[in-house]
């Protein structure tokens, strides 16, 4: 476990400034319930079950805003005494992106989860940040709006934290990733200034575009409190199947075949036999059993003549690199169920913990013509070291998981971990990739980021840092170290 360096960096602060913060944005709320000192929340929002990257420190309290107004009123106070300040929404994310090393506020959006305004006939959505993807979804279908989100990461996301680790998922190979869906964010700075990025059209020219500048940021440089989306037509026809192949990289080199044969696919997912087998000991998909072996899943849509072109292509690459025969949903509820082995996949390997047991989830992206290479690798690796382990992932976009479950009781068992993807970071890099494809820096992966971008690029980020964020209040110690002037 990382070891927090608790609040040395805030020598001048310490709890003396935080008491008083804490007085003063109840006053400013008028709300006593606004702030949270309770210890279960303060460890609900500083350590995550679902991440291996976790500190010993905690939030010293847990906000709760309702409005804009409020955050600005939070973020004003946390400037004047020098306070940090974490946002947080659904708190699925994987690399530490809401740990406290420094102590100070986490903002909990808990209260902003309302769609504010849909404009239908310009296919756009004003939504607060702790509104649920799927509820989103379920929502647009509820008023048969003929329209949905297409960014689909872990079930628990929720918009807000989604914009901040630019997230994707299953539908990214064809829809993109959330960088792709923001039209404008409303955002708090470090000093409570509140910000909009641009206007509601889909295109403009107007000054810096800002949208690409907090996407991704991770919460370092502003709180976002209101997102409008881009939505998407929902398809004519879906189709949903699978194939198994004798080898990982026989399916990995059929899905760049894929790939570099232009097919518009839906969403390409690769599981390999370890994967398939946690998913069938977990009972997470009790309608059937599956075969245990390297699978890739597939979700195509469209017009109903697209579809059916698209499925003959994608069945001859399948079978010019030794695929099976293609298992095709019937109807809509098998559609679910089919794609459920790959949506339950995380949460299939979290369920075979046992007393001391964890799971260290992470990814890594690399160009497609790299792809069979650093799985094979990777997967041999973790075999010669002994690890429970499986490869699983994003395949249709060059973004791959590796998820180890271990004892964190075994002496050593951790270390073998820790090298395993540290060496498939480098790996990653070494063929021009990137060390993490969707999860974000965080506090797991800023020596890589480094690596990554280089001191001069890295540089940069700092700069945008310094003259948004000066005394780095804002999420501090995530992305990249916090500079020792401070």
């Amino acid at each position: 476990m990382a070891r927090s360096i608790g609040v040395s960096f805030f020598p001048s602060r310490s709890n003396r400034y935080e008491i008083p913060a804490i007085r003063e944005i109840r006053a400013a709320t008028g709300d006593e319930d606004t702030i949270s000192l309770d210890p279960e929340d303060l460890k609900a929002h500083g350590y995550s079950e679902w991440s291996s990257t976790n500190i010993d420190g905690l939030p010293v309290a847990v906000a709760y805003p309702k409005s804009t107004t409020e955050v600005s009123q939070i973020a004003k106070i946390c400037y004047k005494y020098k306070v940090p300040i974490i946002p947080f929404s659904g708190g699925s994310s994987l690399e530490g992106n809401f740990s406290a090393p420094y102590g100070g506020v986490s903002v909990d959006f808990a209260y902003m989860d309302q769609i504010v305004q849909l404009h239908q006939d310009d296919m756009d959505i004003v939504v607060q940040p702790s509104v649920s993807w799927m509820e989103l979804n379920e929502e647009l279908a509820r008023r048969q709006s003929g329209l949905f989100f297409p960014v689909d990461p872990g079930p628990s996301a929720k918009i807000g934290g989604m914009v901040g680790t630019n997230c994707s998922g299953t539908n990214a190979v064809r829809y993109g990733t959330m960088k792709d869906w923001v039209i404008n964010l409303t955002v708090v700075l470090a000093d409570g200034t509140v910000i909009k990025t641009k206007r509601r059209p889909r295109k403009t020219s107007a000054g810096y575009n800002l949208n690409s500048l907090f996407v991704g940021s991770e919460g370092t440089l502003g709180l976002v409190t209101e997102i409008t989306l881009k939505l998407a037509v929902v398809p004519q026809e879906y189709s949903v199947a699978v194939v198994t192949f004798p080898s990982i990289r026989d399916a990995a080199s059929a899905a760049a075949g894929v790939m570099r044969a232009g097919v518009q696919v839906a969403a390409m997912e690769i599981m390999d036999e370890i994967q398939m087998r946690v998913v069938n000991l977990s009972g997470a998909t009790p309608f059937r059993k599956w075969k245990e072996s390297p699978t890739l899943f597939f979700k195509f849509s469209g017009t109903k003549a697209s579809v059916k072109e698209n499925i003959a292509m994608v069945s001859a690459i399948a079978k010019a690199h030794r695929g099976g025969n293609f298992e095709f949903a019937k109807d809509e509820k098998e559609q679910k169920l089919l794609w459920s082995a790959r949506k339950e996949s995380l949460w299939s390997m979290m369920s075979m913990r046992k007393e001391g047991n964890e799971v260290w989830s992470t990814d890594v992206a690399v160009p497609f013509s790299r792809l069979a290479d650093i799985i094979e690798i990777s997967k041999k690796e973790m075999d010669d070291l002994g690890l429970f382990a499986s490869i699983l992932g994003h395949i249709g976009d060059g973004n791959f998981h590796e998820s180890i479950l271990y004892d964190r009781n075994v002496v050593g068992e951790r270390e073998k971990v820790e090298a395993c993807v540290k060496n498939m970071v480098t790996r990653a890099l070494e063929m021009e990739g990137t060390c993490t494809g969707e999860h974000g820096i965080g506090i797991g992966k800023k020596e890589a980021l480094l690596i990554e971008v280089g001191p001069d690029t890295l540089g940069v980020m700092k700069s945008i840092k310094q003259a948004l964020d000066p005394l780095w209040i804002m999420n501090p110690g995530k992305i990249m170290d916090v500079p020792s002037r401070i």
